[in-house]
């Protein structure tokens, strides 16, 4: 599966737009890393346990956009973009979005 935040992908020709795809997930802090991350707060630096988090969530959130594009029949997506909302405090959803589309 191609994926680009281009709306075309270099070399190939879009023949069919099949929709919009999208994957998401939503992930909460716990105990552990929040209190770690409290201390973290206090001296400064990077909080390298939520930049974990972020990262894995991304990951899943494309997987699953990936997943779904293949169900549609789609070679690529193109425009993906990602975006995260605050669903309650200490959780999040992260959403991987693009449009599904037949390659040449």
């Amino acid at each position: 599966m191609i994926l680009v935040t281009s709306p075309e992908v270099p070399g190939k020709r879009i023949t069919e737009a099949l929709g919009i795809c999208e994957g998401s997930t939503v992930r909460a802090r716990n105990i552990g890393r929040d209190i770690f991350a409290g201390l973290k707060n206090i001296v400064g630096g990077e909080i390298s346990e939520y930049t974990k988090l972020q990262e894995q969530a991304r990951a899943q959130a494309i997987q699953r956009l990936e997943q779904r594009a293949k169900v549609m029949g789609a070679d690529a997506v193109v425009n993906l973009r990602i975006t995260t909302s605050v669903i309650t405090q200490g959780a999040a959803e992260i959403l991987a979005y693009g449009t599904a589309v037949r390659l040449e």
